[in-house]
């Protein structure tokens, strides 16, 4: 089983990287700025890792599969889906993106039989939580025509729209911080340090060379000198369509932070509730 995923991976010619981390974090900047070396591809989030799970629940509950079982042939359907995605890309490295990979570390070793390497942006939940506000002011729905993804399950909940029950919900159980937060604790605590590089947001800005060289050396691949003064995402999506913000995944032209005060909008109680909420500082740390 594994020789077979090894011959698949070989004939692709391919190193497979990830990058997971929280949102609101500077994963779209990273990959542009990845994206300038010619030998790398980092693309928007994909659907791989979701995929895998949706194949891998099908197979554990299909009657069929059930009744006459043919484990090893699952496998190899599974692993195929990560290189089969980006069998379009002629570059040798390709960065996978989902926030979901922290949750599902051990399909990597599991199915791709290569040793986790993980890129984790991170940022202070406050100025997350900033950044999405401040996002959905710019997007309003009497301009956007579109209602984005976050007040869509509010109403849908009967939840007042509010900027306080917005940032509860985001960094609750069931929002999308809230569930990056606990896949990133759960990867850290379960061991995986070592295959996980954090990327702290105000580094990647203030500091990028320095930032860069780091990642460089935790893949192991050879340096290239970035330019931050010409960003750009390559791969745009739709954004306003699907998200319902216009404006989710822009790059500015240069690398700088152009982010509020989170004390000029969210509300003290919000703010309070984020103190000391940056747990991998202190896990980190430990190892």
């Amino acid at each position: 089983m594994k020789e077979i995923i090894r011959e698949e991976m070989k004939c692709l010619n391919k190193n497979f990287y990830f990058m997971s981390g929280l949102p609101r974090s500077g994963s779209t900047v990273l990959s542009s700025i990845l994206n300038q070396n010619p030998r790398f591809y980092s693309g928007p989030s994909s659907p791989v890792v979701s995929t895998m799970i949706g194949l891998e629940n099908q197979f554990s509950n299909d009657e069929l599969f059930l009744g006459y079982p043919k484990p090893e042939q699952a496998k190899q359907i599974i692993a195929s889906i990560l290189p089969q995605y980006y069998s379009d890309r002629q570059e040798p490295v390709i960065f996978d993106k989902n926030r979901s990979w922290t949750v599902r570390m051990n399909y990597i070793p599991g199915y791709f039989d290569i040793r986790p390497k993980v890129i984790c942006p991170v940022r202070d939940i406050d100025e997350i939580l900033t950044s999405f506000i401040s996002m959905m002011k710019r997007n309003p729905y009497e301009v956007n025509g579109k209602i984005n993804f976050i007040d869509k399950i509010l109403i849908k909940n009967d939840i007042l729209l509010t900027d306080d029950n917005r940032c509860e919900f985001i960094a609750g159980p069931h929002g999308i911080l809230g569930q990056s937060v606990e896949g990133l604790r759960r990867a850290l605590i379960e061991g995986y340090d070592n295959s996980i590089h954090l990327v702290e947001y105000c580094d990647l800005v203030n500091n990028p060379k320095e930032t860069l060289e780091k990642i460089y050396e935790f893949l192991g691949e050879e340096l290239f000198e970035h330019d931050f003064n010409k960003l750009d995402n390559i791969n745009k999506e739709n954004d306003a369509q699907i998200y319902g913000f216009a404006d989710i995944h822009d790059v500015r032209p240069t690398l700088e932070s152009v982010s509020k005060n989170p004390e000029d909008i969210l509300s003290p109680e919000i703010l309070e509730k984020c103190k000391d909420t940056e747990f991998w500082r202190i896990i980190n740390s430990d190892f």
